[in-house]
């Protein structure tokens, strides 16, 4: 069981950092968007996938942690 918890875990990792990433080069596009056209009133496309890439991240890192404490429960 703990090592179906383990696999769980490292998934939740692993989307974590390639939500990240994700989110990383889509605030780097916006950015280079932004200096290129001068003033921005609205979001581009690039802010609201950065936006939703970043909240993958935080969920992501939401079930990591519950996987941890449901590890922890069961270890007691």
């Amino acid at each position: 069981m703990n090592t179906v918890f383990v696999i769980v875990l490292l998934a939740a990792m692993v989307m974590v950092v390639v939500s990240l990433v994700r989110g990383v080069v889509a605030f780097l596009k916006s950015t280079k968007v932004d200096l290129e056209s001068g003033q921005q009133v609205d979001a581009t496309e690039m802010q609201l996938k950065q936006n939703k890439a970043m909240m993958a991240r935080v969920k992501w890192q939401a079930v990591a942690i519950v996987v941890l404490a449901i590890m922890m429960a069961v270890a007691n």
